[in-house]
């Protein structure tokens, strides 16, 4: 076989692709994404580009999954070296505020959301939603490790929760970009500590 064209090789120019991507999404969402400043961005053809994935939805589909996996990386990793309860679940949203504040000029995933929610189904939509839903349940599940502890009352409703904290999240990445990122965070987690506090004895 020859080396050029190695599964491995392969693999490799896929993620350089999906790299290269991400960085322009961040900037211009993933329905700005252009094949063409792509192609150019990794020294490759757009017939090459296309190769890799088929299709720009299936580079848009796949851009979004690489994203999703970058952000639970990013938080989870470190969050879950933390005791389950309360400590693993601000564990998690400091992680997750620090992404707010490496990302605070441009989120594929928050991105995304704006660019999808108002329309029709779609692929891109559905899996959207499904990143949404997925993440929503992670932090549902570090909040009912939280009730199961002791750290939160037995009568929390963990979905409830979990909403709640992800609006004062979704307000942070806002604030953070119009207003500076440390006033942002400080009036954050102001607003978690006492609603954390709600839901203790």
């Amino acid at each position: 076989m020859n080396p050029a064209i190695t599964p491995g090789k392969g693999a490799a120019t896929r993620e350089l692709i999906l790299d290269h991507a991400y960085e322009l999404a961040r900037q211009d969402g993933l329905e700005g994404l252009s094949i063409g400043a792509l192609a150019l961005g990794v020294g490759m053809s757009k017939s090459g580009v296309f190769a890799h994935f088929g299709s720009r939805e299936e580079l848009q589909l796949a851009l979004l999954e690489s994203a999703t996996r970058r952000f639970i990386e990013f938080i989870m990793r470190p969050a879950v070296k933390q005791p389950r309860g309360l400590k693993r679940l601000r564990a998690i949203l400091q992680r997750w505020s620090e992404w707010s504040h490496i990302h605070q000029s441009g989120c594929v995933l928050i991105s995304a959301v704006v660019e999808y929610d108002g329309r029709e189904d779609s692929p891109m939509r559905q899996r959207v939603k499904e990143q949404q839903a997925g993440w929503r349940a992670e932090l549902a599940r570090a909040i009912t490790q939280s009730i199961e502890v002791g750290d939160l009352r037995a009568d929390t409703d963990a979905d409830q929760l979990a909403f709640e904290v992800y609006a004062l999240m979704l307000g942070l990445q806002h604030d953070a970009a119009l207003f500076g990122f440390e006033q942002a965070n400080r009036r954050t987690w102001t607003a978690l500590d006492r609603l954390f506090a709600s839901y203790q004895s």
